[in-house]
């Protein structure tokens, strides 16, 4: 199981919405919105990655 790492939800990998890769690191997305979002600005989402639910859901951003 992976972390979505803009909403902070739990996906598996094999049944994500979305996917990428940054700095050789495979990242999974709960939504095509949330792999947007990341997109948009990586480096803020990997430097915050050990913040557990920093981002407290999906209400910011309206992914799911």
């Amino acid at each position: 199981m992976a972390k979505d790492p803009v909403c902070g939800m739990d996906v598996k990998e094999d049944n994500a919405a979305a996917k990428t890769t940054f700095n050789g690191k495979e990242y999974f997305f709960c939504s095509k919105s949330c792999k947007a979002e990341f997109e948009k600005n990586p480096e803020k989402y990997v430097k915050n990655e050990s913040d557990e639910g920093h981002h407290g859901g999906h209400s910011h951003h309206g992914c799911c």
